[in-house]
């Protein structure tokens, strides 16, 4: 009897450590099949398809899979709020990344058709598959573009911004870093693109055949109002009546955006700290 019991002690101690490994550690996170620690070697994550990926109860912020089957195969990372992919920034339920298609501005510069974050090219001003990420100024697409990402105070030092809108301050970094979004610094845009400055996107403003909304959509770039996100409480507001678009430029303490109503456009400053869209141009 004592030796049957021993062996089903074995046999439920075995299937245990089958269905959850650590690797460097005694101590793997609960949501993981598999936690690795180590800083000398790499790691073949679980493989799974994007309904699988969503399914994992209770994901660990930093919990990395590959996905087999998202528009844009590759790894995926949970930023404590949903899975991101770790090339674009970009959720898996939004595409995974932002299709790259290119069209002709002004003056021969060739822009993406789209919106970073957008699924597709503006069918009309108000095309909410159109409308994107809103990126506060000078940020990666770390998690925090995401319409309904989480919020946390700020201002914050450079490099603990993490995956939330900040809200609270006019810029989201404790000292300003006017060398972002410069030179690729930071740059959300896909391998090859930027974020146009100031003078690039006021040319394009220039082309409208109307000064407004209107003549926004109807240009080539095919601007959506897609609005703002909030530095005070994180809120979205003006969607599908006004468009807010980053340049990289900044002026003093705020920054350059385009903006369009459904009276006027022109290009203003504001807050960094603001969500607005992104417009990528080519390099």
């Amino acid at each position: 009897m004592k030796k049957i019991l021993l062996s089903v002690a074995f046999i439920v101690a075995s299937f245990t450590s089958i269905a959850q490994v650590g690797v460097g550690t005694t101590n793997p996170d609960a949501s993981a099949s598999l936690d690795v620690v180590s800083t000398t070697k790499g790691f073949l994550p679980p493989r799974m398809t994007q309904v699988q990926m969503n399914a994992i109860a209770s994901p660990a912020e930093g919990l990395i899979v590959y996905c087999l089957d998202c528009t844009t195969k590759g790894l995926y990372v949970n930023n404590g709020n949903e899975f991101i992919n770790v090339t674009s920034g970009t959720s898996a339920s939004e595409g995974g990344t932002t299709t790259v298609v290119d069209v002709a501005g002004q003056n021969g510069t060739i822009w993406m058709d789209r919106n970073l974050g957008a699924t597709q090219q503006a069918g009309n001003s108000t095309d909410a598959a159109a409308y994107g990420h809103l990126y506060q100024w000078g940020r990666a697409a770390d998690g925090h573009q995401i319409r309904t990402s989480a919020t946390s105070s700020g201002a914050v030092v450079s490099g603990s911004e993490g995956a939330n809108f900040i809200v609270g301050s006019s810029d989201w970094l404790s000292t300003q870093d006017n060398t972002l979004w410069q030179a690729g610094n930071n740059d959300p845009c896909p391998t090859g693109y930027r974020v146009p400055t100031e003078t690039e996107l006021n040319n394009e403003r220039l082309a409208f055949s109307t000064n407004n909304a209107a003549g926004a959509y109807g240009s080539a770039l095919k601007l959506p109002a897609g609005g703002i996100r909030s530095y005070v409480n994180g809120a979205l507001s003006s969607i599908g009546s006004a468009g807010y678009y980053w340049s990289s430029t900044v002026s003093g303490s705020p920054a350059r955006l385009l903006l369009f109503t459904s009276s006027n456009s022109f290009v203003n400053t504001a807050n960094r700290a603001f969500g607005a869209s992104v417009r990528c141009i080519k390099e």
